[in-house]
């Protein structure tokens, strides 16, 4: 064990020293990716994925004609060099967009910019754009469901080992994300055409070891966000649910085994529901908003397991430290893209016994739904207003959800940071 940095010069100080038979770049994150290219070129061996496949998925532009070849879709993107070429590329694909910069790890600087404004002061404190590393421009595909897949292959067979269905919903980072396995809601055939695809994309690149894919998917259409060569932080979370060693597995595929010598031939599909939830020090750092985004804020995860997806949920939530009320009173901030959504949430919050609180325009949802409800008056719009009545404790619980606006997140930002402390 080396306790230096991993940089290029360091890494070939211990490979000189240790004169290892291979060196395996595809457990320690984005960083050791980006080595594998200059330490193939000064001669070290690497294990597994050749450094030139693992460049072909990371690279945006090589990703694109993988991507054509094997006929499946991607959010509409381009590259951008400049300025003037990521707004030129968000016209052509249309607001909103993400905006990041190439080989970043954790979402740093990535952003969901709604308008040209947004887009010019989003450079302030992006990772510089420049042809080395440019910035990846995307649509954003508000409202769709994210999906995370870990696949192992030998270059010859290919097996997934979960399909992670996120329960936030695409935008927010993937670190931050709840998910569960198996899928919660997604029909059959778009969990067997994001397996199919997982297969392909393995095949196609050569993957030897670990693959990551990310998908969206809106409809029933599926969407491939991005592809990592590598080991993703899921993989202890996968490897817990479906009771397999899929790091180790990993490692013995690429020191030359093969998966049918491993015995691990075919896809395990658990008959309990395994749910992920991610921890946040937000409590920690005052002044800090409890709204996710593509920007990864966690500092650990939890995890529950029951035959219910319910009860899994709600386990992995006590242990993150979300203690969720029986009964009491709960308030409702719903943005009013959300409103038509919650109608069955109202109904069982209701047939719980919870009294119902509301600001003004989901107040009238709730009335509507015919359901008794108290209205709470917004910010500096009466007294007590919505956050004086979490402040005193007249509250048990807090639903709201906010627009991806700033100026937005912003106003109701007091809502959040009340219900936190």
């Amino acid at each position: 064990l080396y306790f230096e940095p991993l940089t290029l010069e360091d890494v070939l100080e211990i490979v000189d020293r240790e004169k290892p038979e291979g060196v395996i770049v595809q457990f320690g994150g984005q960083t050791p990716l980006q080595l594998a290219i200059p330490l193939e070129r000064a001669g070290v061996p690497i294990l597994g994925t050749p450094p030139d496949a693992i460049h072909r998925a990371e690279d945006s532009e090589r990703f694109d004609v993988v991507l054509e070849k094997l006929d499946l879709r991607r959010p509409p993107s381009g590259v951008a060099r400049s300025l003037e070429e990521a707004e030129e590329v968000a016209m052509r694909i249309g607001y909103p967009v993400l905006v990041r910069p190439s080989y970043v790890l954790g979402g740093r600087a990535m952003e969901i910019v709604h308008d040209v404004a947004s887009l010019g002061s989003y450079r302030k404190f992006a990772v510089k754009a420049s042809p080395e590393h440019p910035v990846l421009v995307d649509r954003f595909l508000a409202e769709a469901i994210e999906v995370d897949v870990d696949a192992i292959a030998d270059r010859e067979r290919v097996v997934v080992g979960g399909v992670m269905e996120h329960i936030e919903q695409a935008g927010v980072h993937s670190g931050d994300s709840a998910c569960s396995i198996p899928p919660f809601s997604l029909p059959k055939g778009v969990v067997d055409e994001i397996v199919e695809s997982t297969r392909k994309l393995a095949l196609e690149l050569g993957v030897r070891g670990l693959m990551n894919v990310q998908y969206a998917v809106k409809g029933t259409d599926v969407y491939v966000l991005e592809v990592n060569p590598r080991a993703s932080r899921t993989v202890p979370f996968v490897s817990k649910a479906i009771g397999k060693p899929l790091a180790k597995l990993a490692a013995l595929v690429m020191s030359g085994k093969t998966l049918r010598e491993l015995e691990f031939t075919e896809e395990i599909w658990p008959r309990h529901f395994s749910v992920k939830e991610a921890v946040f020090p937000f409590v920690k750092f005052p002044g800090v908003d409890t709204v996710l985004g593509p920007e990864m804020k966690s500092t650990g995860e939890v995890m529950g397991i029951d035959s219910d997806f319910g009860r899994a949920y709600a386990k992995a939530q006590i242990e993150a430290g979300n203690s969720i009320p029986m009964s009491g009173r709960v308030l409702l901030s719903i943005r009013q893209g959300d409103r038509p959504r919650i109608g069955e949430a109202v109904e069982e919050i209701a047939n719980s016994g919870f009294e119902i609180f509301a600001t003004e325009g989901t107040a009238r949802l709730v009335e509507a739904l015919g359901f008794p409800v108290t209205v709470v008056p917004k910010v500096g719009q009466g007294h007590p207003d919505v956050v004086e009545c979490i402040e005193a404790g007249r509250v048990d619980l807090v639903f709201n959800t906010v627009q991806q606006e700033p100026s937005v997140v912003r106003d109701s930002f007091a809502i959040r940071r009340a219900a936190l402390t």
